[in-house]
C-alpha cells in the first residue's frame, strides 16, 4: 500500500468495518468509558514471541532501547522502510509471531507516547493474508500532536485526548470468526470502542511506532502481555 494511504483506507471503514457500538468521544483525558469487570476475567495469559521490523539499513539498537522493563522505539520520517524497495512508511515495530484466523485473542500493554509524536500508529492488527480487495488491517490506533496528544482509530474516531507523556494501559480484544468478528479497545480497563473487523483473514498483532507523519515519532511499552479465551 502506498505511503500514508493506509490511514485513509482505514477511516473509510471498508469491508465490514462499520462501528457496532461507539461511546461518546472524550473531551479531556481518558475517553468516556463503560465501567465493567476486568477485561481479562476468564482469559488465560499465554506466552508469545515476536520478530522486529525496523529501517532495513540500520541496526535495531539505532531505533530501539530496552531498560527497566520498558521498550522504547523511535523512527524518523526520513528513515528507510523495513524492506529495501518497499513503499511503506518507516517503522520500528514488534511483529507478534502468533498468527491466527479465529478465536479470542487480546493484546495488552502499558503505553507511553512522548509529546510531539504526530501521525504515528502504535498498535495494530495486521491482516497478513486476506482476500483481494479487503483492507490490510482490522484496526490501527494512531496518535496526533493535537489536544495534548489525541489517540484516534486510524485518522477518524477520537478515543482519548491528553495522551502525551503519561502511562496508560491499552487492551485490544479480538473475537475472530470465519465471518465478521469483533474488536474491542480498552483504555485503563474501560471499554472505549467496539467495531467489526474486516472479515476473514490470517492476522497478527504489531506494536511499536509506524510513522505516517513528519519528523521524529516515538512510543514506549511495558508490561506487555498476550491473552487467549
Amino acid at each position: 500500500m502506498n505511503r500514508r494511504s493506509v490511514l485513509r483506507a482505514g477511516a473509510g471503514l471498508l469491508a465490514g468495518g462499520a462501528a457496532l457500538t461507539l461511546p461518546p468521544a472524550p473531551l479531556a483525558g481518558a475517553a468516556t468509558a463503560t465501567s465493567a469487570a476486568d477485561p481479562t476475567d476468564g482469559w488465560t495469559q499465554t506466552s508469545f514471541s515476536y520478530s522486529w521490523q525496523k529501517p532495513w539499513n540500520l541496526d535495531l539498537a539505532d531505533r530501539h532501547a530496552y531498560s527497566g522493563g520498558v521498550h522504547r522505539m523511535w523512527v524518523y520520517d526520513t528513515d528507510e522502510p523495513f524492506e529495501e524497495g518497499s513503499s511503506t512508511d518507516p517503522r520500528t515495530e514488534m511483529r507478534w509471531k502468533v498468527d491466527y484466523r479465529t478465536g479470542e485473542r487480546m493484546w495488552d500493554a502499558d503505553v507511553y507516547l512522548p509529546s510531539g509524536t504526530d501521525g504515528a500508529s502504535f498498535v495494530q492488527i495486521l491482516r497478513g493474508v486476506h482476500p483481494s480487495g479487503t483492507p490490510a488491517t482490522d484496526i490501527m490506533l494512531n496518535v496526533y500532536d493535537t489536544g495534548g496528544g489525541t489517540v484516534r482509530r486510524y485518522d477518524g474516531t477520537v478515543l482519548r485526548t491528553n495522551a502525551f507523556d503519561t502511562w496508560f494501559n491499552v487492551k485490544i480484544a479480538h473475537a475472530a470468526t470465519s465471518g465478521t468478528g469483533t474488536v474491542k479497545v480498552y483504555f485503563d480497563d474501560s471499554l472505549v470502542l467496539t467495531v467489526a473487523d474486516r472479515g476473514p483473514a490470517t492476522r497478527y498483532f504489531k506494536n511499536g511506532v509506524y510513522n505516517h507523519g513528519s519528523g521524529r515519532a516515538e512510543a514506549r511499552f511495558r508490561n506487555i502481555a498476550y491473552w487467549t479465551h
